[in-house]
């Protein structure tokens, strides 16, 4: 029989929640959004090495802004 689950009740933000709402977001919206970003702005992106820094930088952006977003999204739906 498996270990039951602890739970918690946090008090004011639940940062896990956050946390965890953010790394999914980012993935599942932001590699869409970078890779569309790349084709319409038509950056030449020949190497593997440019690709990989062209998605450090917008996605840091991306996760920023998600980061923001859900932590305000929690922040405004507390109890």
């Amino acid at each position: 029989m498996p270990e039951p689950v602890e739970r918690h009740d946090p008090e004011g933000v639940d940062y896990a929640w956050v946390m965890q709402t953010t790394f999914v977001l980012t993935v599942v919206v932001g590699a869409p959004f970078i890779a569309l970003l790349a084709w319409a702005t038509g950056v030449s992106l020949p190497t593997w090495a440019d690709r990989a820094e062209f998605a450090i930088r917008v996605g840091a952006l991306v996760w920023l802004v998600v980061a923001l977003g859900a932590y305000f999204y929690e922040r405004r739906n507390q109890d």
